[in-house]
């Protein structure tokens, strides 16, 4: 079972991101669970939202405390939140930021496992035309974490992109494109 904790601020799609994957595992023949936690939070509070991806039953449900994987979607949460808190070593955190890892580990409380960055707004951008970080990000977690091949990701996002923009078809090519750039330009 693959385990991910995704942190951002509440408007920023973190929670529409871990449904989107839960979505798009669940279509590949995965067990899944995508799912929020936040109370009366408003735009821009930070939020937490997680995943849990299976090849047999999940019979757990609770929040996730020692994730596999960790998404940072917005890179001011690292000062305020413990991001890393129960991260596997063995796992890796991928954090939308323009600063190096260098600058980052500092603020990972001695966090030794693997740290990916992207740029989600230059990318969002790019190729929306708008600041969506949570296009990119659900691109990036699928690239490391390997939950499924990049072809059968892309193809299910095509698929989902249809359904939930079908009143504004004209949004689907550039959040394709983000999810292409994405899975080129993610970097350890």
């Amino acid at each position: 079972m693959i385990e991910i904790r995704w942190h951002g601020r509440g408007g920023q799609g973190a929670k529409t991101a871990s449904l989107l994957l839960a979505d798009a595992a669940f279509n590949t023949g995965k067990y899944i669970q995508g799912f929020p936690e936040y109370g009366p939070e408003r735009m821009g509070a930070p939020i937490t939202a997680y995943n849990r991806i299976s090849d047999t039953p999940i019979r757990i449900h609770s929040n996730i405390y020692e994730p596999d994987y960790v998404v940072v979607v917005d890179d001011t949460l690292l000062e305020t939140v413990n991001v890393t808190a129960g991260l596997k070593a063995t796992g890796a955190i991928v954090i939308n930021s323009t600063k190096s890892v260098q600058e980052i580990k500092p603020l990972l409380k001695n966090y030794n496992g693997k740290i990916y960055t992207i740029d989600a707004r230059k990318i969002s951008t790019q190729t929306i035309g708008r600041y969506f970080p949570n296009t990119p990000m659900l691109a990036a977690i699928v690239k490391i974490s390997g939950i499924m091949s990049d072809d059968e990701f892309l193809n299910d996002m095509k698929t989902s992109f249809k359904h939930k923009f079908a009143k504004k078809p004209e949004v689907i090519e550039g959040n394709m494109e983000a999810l292409k750039l994405t899975l080129q330009q993610i970097k350890q």
